[in-house]
Protein backbone atom coordinates (compact mmCIF):
# COMPACT_ATOMS: atom_id res chain seq x y z
CA UNK A 1 0.00 0.00 0.00
CA UNK A 2 3.14 2.47 0.71
CA UNK A 3 4.81 1.55 -2.88
CA UNK A 4 1.16 2.44 -4.74
CA UNK A 5 0.84 5.73 -2.38
CA UNK A 6 4.47 6.63 -2.64
CA UNK A 7 3.23 5.81 -7.12
CA UNK A 8 0.18 7.91 -6.94
CA UNK A 9 1.82 10.72 -5.08
CA UNK A 10 4.57 11.12 -8.36
CA UNK A 11 1.69 10.43 -11.02
CA UNK A 12 -1.46 12.15 -10.06
CA UNK A 13 -0.10 16.08 -10.21
CA UNK A 14 0.96 15.21 -14.14
CA UNK A 15 -2.79 14.04 -14.81
CA UNK A 16 -4.21 17.19 -13.33
CA UNK A 17 -1.95 19.27 -14.66
CA UNK A 18 -2.76 21.01 -18.00
CA UNK A 19 -0.82 20.10 -20.46
CA UNK A 20 1.06 23.83 -22.41
CA UNK A 21 1.85 24.08 -26.15
CA UNK A 22 5.34 24.10 -25.02
CA UNK A 23 5.07 20.62 -23.17
CA UNK A 24 3.73 19.28 -26.78
CA UNK A 25 6.53 21.28 -29.03
CA UNK A 26 3.30 23.25 -30.40
CA UNK A 27 4.64 26.67 -32.40
CA UNK A 28 1.78 28.77 -31.91
CA UNK A 29 0.85 31.89 -34.18
CA UNK A 30 -1.18 34.75 -33.14
CA UNK A 31 -1.93 36.57 -36.55
CA UNK A 32 -4.34 39.42 -36.91
CA UNK A 33 -5.75 42.21 -38.66
CA UNK A 34 -6.68 45.31 -37.00
CA UNK A 35 -8.16 48.34 -38.72
CA UNK A 36 -7.71 51.26 -36.11
CA UNK A 37 -5.45 49.23 -33.17
CA UNK A 38 -8.03 48.05 -30.92
CA UNK A 39 -7.05 44.14 -32.27
CA UNK A 40 -4.04 44.82 -32.30
CA UNK A 41 -3.56 45.37 -28.33
CA UNK A 42 -5.09 42.46 -27.44
CA UNK A 43 -3.30 39.94 -30.27
CA UNK A 44 -0.13 41.52 -28.63
CA UNK A 45 -1.33 40.55 -24.89
CA UNK A 46 -2.18 37.11 -26.34
CA UNK A 47 0.90 36.50 -27.83
CA UNK A 48 2.83 37.71 -24.57
CA UNK A 49 0.74 35.89 -22.67
CA UNK A 50 1.28 32.89 -24.79
CA UNK A 51 4.71 33.03 -25.67
CA UNK A 52 3.62 32.85 -29.39
CA UNK A 53 5.16 34.58 -32.94
CA UNK A 54 2.90 37.40 -33.83
CA UNK A 55 1.53 38.02 -37.41
CA UNK A 56 -0.37 41.91 -38.60
CA UNK A 57 -1.97 41.40 -42.12
CA UNK A 58 -1.79 44.39 -43.45
CA UNK A 59 -3.68 45.21 -46.55
CA UNK A 60 -2.44 46.33 -49.65
CA UNK A 61 -4.49 49.63 -49.21
CA UNK A 62 -4.65 50.63 -45.97
CA UNK A 63 -8.07 51.66 -44.40
CA UNK A 64 -9.14 55.28 -43.41
CA UNK A 65 -11.59 56.32 -41.31
CA UNK A 66 -13.80 57.10 -44.61
CA UNK A 67 -13.16 53.59 -45.94
CA UNK A 68 -14.64 52.41 -42.52
CA UNK A 69 -17.87 54.48 -42.31
CA UNK A 70 -20.46 51.45 -41.66
CA UNK A 71 -22.98 54.15 -42.10
CA UNK A 72 -22.35 54.69 -45.47
CA UNK A 73 -23.33 51.85 -47.86
CA UNK A 74 -20.67 52.90 -50.54
CA UNK A 75 -17.70 53.25 -48.13
CA UNK A 76 -14.75 50.08 -49.07
CA UNK A 77 -15.33 48.55 -45.99
CA UNK A 78 -19.26 48.03 -46.31
CA UNK A 79 -18.37 46.98 -50.24
CA UNK A 80 -16.29 44.56 -49.51
CA UNK A 81 -18.73 43.38 -46.74
CA UNK A 82 -21.74 43.39 -48.85
CA UNK A 83 -19.93 40.90 -51.44
CA UNK A 84 -18.60 37.47 -50.17
CA UNK A 85 -16.34 36.90 -52.91
CA UNK A 86 -14.21 40.27 -51.78
CA UNK A 87 -10.87 39.65 -51.37
CA UNK A 88 -8.64 42.44 -50.31
CA UNK A 89 -4.92 42.10 -51.32
CA UNK A 90 -2.64 41.62 -48.22
CA UNK A 91 0.82 43.46 -48.47
CA UNK A 92 2.77 40.60 -46.14
CA UNK A 93 3.20 37.25 -46.04
CA UNK A 94 4.36 34.49 -43.76
CA UNK A 95 7.21 32.96 -44.84
CA UNK A 96 7.12 29.03 -43.41
CA UNK A 97 3.05 29.10 -41.74
CA UNK A 98 4.07 24.60 -41.97
CA UNK A 99 6.09 25.60 -38.39
CA UNK A 100 3.09 26.48 -36.71
CA UNK A 101 0.24 23.53 -35.60
CA UNK A 102 -1.88 26.27 -33.50
CA UNK A 103 -2.73 29.63 -35.34
CA UNK A 104 -4.75 31.81 -33.68
CA UNK A 105 -6.54 34.31 -36.14
CA UNK A 106 -7.57 38.10 -34.50
CA UNK A 107 -10.01 40.49 -36.44
CA UNK A 108 -12.64 43.30 -35.30
CA UNK A 109 -15.86 41.94 -36.17
CA UNK A 110 -17.62 43.61 -39.16
CA UNK A 111 -21.17 43.46 -40.24
CA UNK A 112 -21.50 39.83 -37.77
CA UNK A 113 -18.69 38.09 -39.53
CA UNK A 114 -15.21 38.52 -40.21
CA UNK A 115 -13.44 41.51 -42.50
CA UNK A 116 -13.13 39.93 -45.96
CA UNK A 117 -9.05 40.61 -45.69
CA UNK A 118 -9.40 37.60 -43.12
CA UNK A 119 -10.36 35.13 -45.95
CA UNK A 120 -7.88 36.55 -48.21
CA UNK A 121 -5.36 35.59 -45.21
CA UNK A 122 -6.94 31.92 -44.64
CA UNK A 123 -6.93 31.50 -48.73
CA UNK A 124 -3.31 32.45 -48.82
CA UNK A 125 -2.05 29.31 -46.65
CA UNK A 126 -2.83 25.46 -46.37
CA UNK A 127 -4.03 24.92 -42.98
CA UNK A 128 -4.25 21.19 -43.38
CA UNK A 129 -3.98 19.59 -39.80
CA UNK A 130 -3.65 22.93 -38.00
CA UNK A 131 -5.97 24.31 -35.14
CA UNK A 132 -7.48 27.80 -35.93
CA UNK A 133 -8.73 29.96 -33.25
CA UNK A 134 -10.50 32.71 -33.98
CA UNK A 135 -10.95 35.87 -31.71
CA UNK A 136 -12.44 39.28 -32.45
CA UNK A 137 -12.66 42.67 -30.79
CA UNK A 138 -16.48 44.42 -30.62
CA UNK A 139 -17.84 46.98 -28.03
CA UNK A 140 -21.09 44.76 -28.36
CA UNK A 141 -21.34 42.10 -31.56
CA UNK A 142 -20.83 38.70 -30.54
CA UNK A 143 -18.13 35.77 -32.66
CA UNK A 144 -20.99 35.08 -35.06
CA UNK A 145 -20.19 32.49 -37.77
CA UNK A 146 -17.22 33.53 -37.68
CA UNK A 147 -15.39 30.19 -36.77
CA UNK A 148 -17.90 28.38 -39.24
CA UNK A 149 -16.92 30.90 -41.84
CA UNK A 150 -13.15 29.88 -41.31
CA UNK A 151 -14.16 26.12 -41.50
CA UNK A 152 -15.37 26.64 -44.53
CA UNK A 153 -12.65 28.36 -46.42
CA UNK A 154 -9.85 25.98 -44.32
CA UNK A 155 -11.92 22.75 -44.62
CA UNK A 156 -8.91 20.49 -43.21
CA UNK A 157 -8.10 22.25 -40.46
CA UNK A 158 -9.65 22.41 -36.83
CA UNK A 159 -11.27 25.49 -36.26
CA UNK A 160 -12.44 26.22 -32.67
CA UNK A 161 -15.42 28.67 -32.43
CA UNK A 162 -13.62 31.45 -30.64
CA UNK A 163 -14.36 34.32 -28.30
CA UNK A 164 -14.77 38.33 -28.36
CA UNK A 165 -12.27 40.20 -26.35
CA UNK A 166 -13.46 43.98 -25.35
CA UNK A 167 -9.74 46.06 -25.80
CA UNK A 168 -9.51 46.35 -21.79
CA UNK A 169 -8.89 42.46 -21.88
CA UNK A 170 -5.99 41.55 -19.53
CA UNK A 171 -3.51 38.52 -20.32
CA UNK A 172 -3.65 36.75 -17.65
CA UNK A 173 -7.64 36.43 -18.68
CA UNK A 174 -5.97 35.74 -22.84
CA UNK A 175 -3.22 32.90 -20.82
CA UNK A 176 -6.87 31.75 -19.10
CA UNK A 177 -8.49 31.22 -22.30
CA UNK A 178 -5.98 30.27 -24.75
CA UNK A 179 -4.66 27.45 -22.29
CA UNK A 180 -8.22 26.53 -22.16
CA UNK A 181 -8.42 25.96 -26.10
CA UNK A 182 -4.72 24.48 -26.29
Amino acid sequence: MKKLLCILSVLVPFMTTPVKAEETNNKILVAYFSATGTTAGVAEKLANAIDADLFEIKPEQPYTSEDLNWQNDQSRSSVEMSDRNSRPQIVSKIEDISQYNIVFVGSPIWWGREPSIMDTFIESYDFTGKTVIPFVTSGSSDIGDYGANLQALAPNAKVLTGKRFPSNVTEEELKTWADEQI
